[in-house]
């Protein structure tokens, strides 16, 4: 199942790296594996100048799920530039749920992945 935790660990280095892309310097990331499903909880704030880069967020996170397109591109989250857009349309597609709740400073986004 190894194969497994490594696209978990992905999806946190990419969303860590977007948000270091987007002035974040308070960052966390959780997850949690309950039953067959893996949970992913991540918060980082972000510079207010540059919130324009989270409009389309939910979208991208909440894309359907392609198991082809993750089995053959899953090694490429990550790779990006920081702040980069099109590396979440990947996460969204390795993932089967997201949720999105951004506030005034800070964002924070629960991803839920089957294993």
């Amino acid at each position: 199942m190894i194969y497994e935790e490594k696209k978990l660990a992905k999806i946190v280095e990419e969303l860590t790296i977007f948000f270091f892309g987007i002035g974040g310097n308070d960052i966390s990331s959780r997850i949690q594996e309950i039953n067959d499903t893996a949970i992913i909880t991540f918060t980082s704030n972000y510079d207010l100048a540059l919130a324009h880069k989270l409009d389309a967020m939910e979208d991208f996170l909440n894309r359907e799920k392609n198991d082809s397109v993750e089995d053959v591109y899953w090694e490429l989250v990550g790779l990006g530039e920081p702040g980069e857009t099109s590396q979440l349309l990947l996460i969204g597609m390795m993932v089967d749920k997201a949720s999105v709740h951004i506030n005034e400073n800070y964002v924070t986004i629960e991803l839920e992945k089957a294993l």
